[in-house]
């Protein structure tokens, strides 16, 4: 899909300005995995195109009972949002009513929510991708994680060695329901476009800080899901304009 139109956020949140302290991951409230922000109708456009026409590319495992417990916890939380619900459908801040598809839960929250939602379970000693809804990729692919445990879900991220793999699971491991935990990113990149999806052999080379056309930040959050125990990992993309060179 061809993103014609630049979709971004005015600014970046706040509290990611600055890097968070060591290690860097911090605690959240227990509803805040989910926001809505000034590029939800922009974003949600983009979504809800991507799904009607290259749904297989952005959404794999639908149907599961943590991809279930997903959705009712986002539902139970878009009416602080600005969400109206009914006892089938959703009205949406943009206007748009959605309906809940009780058989396609992940594909449903695409539908609502800016979020990515990647859905983690342990197989073993390791959390496996088992679902996901991921409509805004940064430089990877769905097809090639799913079904993966965390390691080569970050397979070839040079810096992800098994020391930070180790730290990593003890991570999902740990995180309570009701207390999630929240991360996040920036990169440099000269296009704007929120689909960005690559093969894990074709490395992006990422443009100089100064030169680049705009910063792409995740706001990534860990959850763990009370009833099924999986942990949902939560990506919402901001994508915002830098000022031009001095």
């Amino acid at each position: 899909m061809e993103q014609m139109t630049p979709v971004l956020q005015a600014q970046l949140p706040p509290e990611m300005e600055t890097p968070l302290p060591l290690p860097g991951v911090a605690p959240l409230d227990a509803n805040g995995w989910l926001r809505r922000d000034d590029a939800y109708a922009g974003q949600m456009r983009c979504r809800r195109a991507l799904l009607d026409s290259t749904r297989d590319a952005v959404l794999w495992g639908d149907g599961s009972a943590a991809a279930h417990e997903a959705l009712e916890a986002a539902l139970a939380i878009l009416p602080d949002l600005g969400f109206e619900r009914t006892a089938d459908r959703v009205r949406c801040p943009d206007g748009q009513q959605i309906q809940l598809d009780p058989g396609a839960p992940l594909l449903t929250l695409g539908r609502l929510i800016q979020e990515d939602i990647c859905v983690l379970e342990k197989h073993g000693d390791e959390h496996v991708l088992t679902g996901a809804v991921l409509c805004f990729p940064a430089s990877w692919s769905l097809a090639e994680k799913v079904g993966k445990p965390l390691i080569k879900i970050h397979d070839p991220v040079a810096s992800y060695d098994s020391s930070i793999a180790r730290r990593v699971q003890r991570l999902f491991d740990g995180v309570q329901p009701g207390r999630p935990l929240w991360r996040f990113n920036r990169l440099h990149y000269d296009a704007p476009d929120l689909f960005q999806p690559r093969p894990s052999n074709q490395r992006r080379i990422a443009p100089d800080a100064a030169s680049a056309g705009f910063t792409r930040a995740e706001r990534q959050c860990i959850l763990r899901l009370p009833r099924t125990g999986a942990v949902l990992f939560s990506i919402h993309t901001y994508v915002v304009k830098n000022a031009p060179a001095a």
